[in-house]
């Protein structure tokens, strides 16, 4: 089947980690057979902001680490209609215009026969509420939700009937162990700064503990504003500013533990759901120390695929124990690489998807689907 991505941005990651994912679900796609296209606006802001940041090598950067990947830019005069006809499936991601979502929903209705789904992996919809409440999606066959607690959350506000749960998950052609790698740091941790939504909780599960334990490591991630670098400047910890996400899984390999610390609209209103780094970091077969957050739906096996802090002084005590302890350290690595290689992968999620697709797609697409299954 054709498989049509409307994305913020495939080509960039510069903050915007859905990216992460939709490589790594497309490549999975492609892998079993299937065509797999993103478009994304010519003018968004992570591709502008990389540019900026680090030039347009960056765009040949992503060509030369994804070459199985398709991603074209759109403009004003680009014919939406017709690319949709042209796909079996189009997957519309939270981020894009308002006004396009409404246009794709608008083809759908007029007896297009794509299915068109809505995707969310944000928080705006208990952050930023009457963005997502003003979209219009009434002729949308379905809305992905990166977590339960947000399906609920779209099901309690109206704003869709059939809201499936689809986490997020590593691409393990890409994240996963390098045994051989020389361990040349203690700490690393790989985040954007955001919008003031974790500040006071970046202070106190990575700066005070890396401050008082004198670590050395690495601090990946963009839009850090002075404050930020002076408190980093405290410490042995080497800001790095921006990495591709190619990158990530050797930026793991050389240090022995990373932390995590959740956005507070997830901690306090969207529980359950991790975002997309602790998958990565799993997958990479690297100890894993979380602030809180509340693993509402399961996903992980608290204490052994990784450890909980539920505040900077026990942070402080966890860093110690996993860096001091080989045996707590590699236990911990072993029993989240394993769950991710049972659970949560990007393939994992393709199943999902077509499992989705294979029971409230469009006719079309469930006859496709049917006729694939009967002759594997």
């Amino acid at each position: 089947m054709k498989f049509l991505f409307y994305t913020h941005s495939l080509v960039s990651d510069w903050n915007h980690g859905n990216a992460h994912f939709l490589r790594g679900v497309m490549r999975d796609l492609i892998a079993r057979g299937h065509e797999a296209r993103a478009l994304e606006p010519e003018d968004g802001w992570s591709r502008r902001n990389l540019v900026a940041d680090q030039g347009d090598a960056a765009l040949s950067r992503f060509r030369h680490n994804f070459p199985g990947l398709r991603s074209e830019t759109y403009d004003d005069a680009f014919d939406h209609e017709a690319a949709a006809s042209e796909s079996d499936v189009v997957v519309v991601h939270e981020w894009t215009d308002p006004g396009l979502v409404e246009r794709l929903g608008r083809a759908r209705r007029s007896g297009s026969r794509f299915t068109l789904l809505f995707h969310d992996t944000h928080h705006r919809a208990v952050s930023a509420e009457r963005s997502i409440a003003d979209l219009m999606l009434q002729d949308y066959d379905g809305i992905l939700a990166f977590g339960e607690t947000l399906r609920q959350r779209y099901l309690a506000s109206g704003w869709g009937e059939r809201v499936f749960t689809w986490h997020e998950a590593a691409d393990d052609r890409l994240f996963r162990p390098d045994p051989k790698a020389e361990r040349t740091g203690d700490l690393i941790w790989i985040g954007n700064w955001g919008d003031g939504e974790r500040s006071g909780e970046i202070g106190a599960f990575l700066i005070d503990p890396a401050r008082k334990l004198d670590l050395t490591g690495a601090v990946r991630g963009v839009r850090y504003p002075p404050e930020a670098l002076d408190a980093l400047a405290g410490t042995r910890l080497a800001y790095g500013g921006w990495i591709a996400n190619a990158d990530v899984p050797a930026a793991f390999a050389r240090h022995r533990v990373t932390v995590h610390i959740p956005r507070r609209p997830y901690v306090r209103s969207l529980p359950g759901i991790p975002t997309i780094r602790p998958f990565e970091a799993m997958a990479c077969g690297i100890p894993l120390i979380s602030a809180p957050w509340s693993d509402s739906e399961g996903l992980f096996r608290e204490g052994r695929d990784y450890l909980v802090a539920r505040d900077g002084e026990e942070m402080t005590r966890r860093l110690r124990d996993v860096l001091q302890d080989r045996d707590l350290a590699a236990a911990l690595a072993a029993s989240g690489l394993e769950t991710i290689r049972a659970r949560h992968t990007c393939r994992h999620r393709v199943d999902e998807l077509l499992e989705i697709l294979a029971r409230h797609g469009t006719a079309h697409v469930r006859e496709a689907l049917a006729i694939a299954e009967a002759t594997a």
